[in-house]
């Protein structure tokens, strides 16, 4: 029992509270469209970097776009139900706040040309995905094709995060320095493209 207990690492203790760590925090970011799970992935990736199993980036991988697909699809059930109910919903009211019209406009429009491969674009463009998956509902598109857009964009996003956290613990030796980069980069990703179009705004 005590040999046993000798061969459980700190890295083992921090790989079991992590993962499912992750997994959590990434399905109510994806359900509350108000947590940063971009930089929680890219976090994550920087922690995994410095570990030595070799499996720790994939593990990371896998759980972070599980858990945004799962969060996704119990978002657009909670949106289908609320357009179905004549008093729709909370969930279907904060997909509605988050997606200005011209935003929702756009998407529509890219919904029509493109399908279901829209919600790729839309999962690395910050503040996309909620446009598309109320133009999605509008729709009124089956759970079912959804999903199958949904799954490689959730892939994609997670990858796409992935390498941002790899980049940052690459660069630096102590692991909270790659961390703080690694969010830095998704902030500014993430911003980027609010002030770009208040600038464009003011200057019109």
């Amino acid at each position: 029992m005590w040999a046993a207990a000798a061969h459980v690492t700190p890295e083992s203790t921090q790989q079991a509270v992590g993962y499912p760590s992750l997994f959590l925090l990434v399905v109510i970011g994806a359900l509350v469209p108000v947590v940063p799970t971009g930089a929680l992935v890219s976090s994550a990736a920087v922690v995994a970097f410095h570990q030595t199993s070799p499996f720790s980036l994939l593990i990371v991988f896998g759980v972070a776009a599980l858990a945004a697909f799962i969060g996704d699809m119990g978002l657009y059930w909670l949106g289908r139900r609320g357009m179905r109910s004549k008093n729709g919903s909370r969930w279907l009211a904060a997909i509605r706040d988050r997606a200005p019209e011209e935003r929702l406009r756009q998407a529509q429009e890219k919904l029509d040309d493109h399908g279901v491969m829209v919600l790729v674009l839309s999962r690395l463009v910050p503040a996309g995905r909620i446009p598309v998956m109320l133009a999605c509902l509008m729709a009124k598109m089956p759970l079912r094709r959804f999903a199958r857009g949904n799954a490689p964009a959730c892939l994609a996003w997670a990858v796409t995060y992935q390498l941002i956290g790899i980049l940052g613990g690459s660069l630096f030796r102590e692991p909270w320095q790659g961390v703080a980069v690694a969010v830095g980069l998704t902030v500014l990703i993430s911003v980027a493209p609010t002030v770009w179009r208040r600038l464009r705004h003011s200057a019109s």
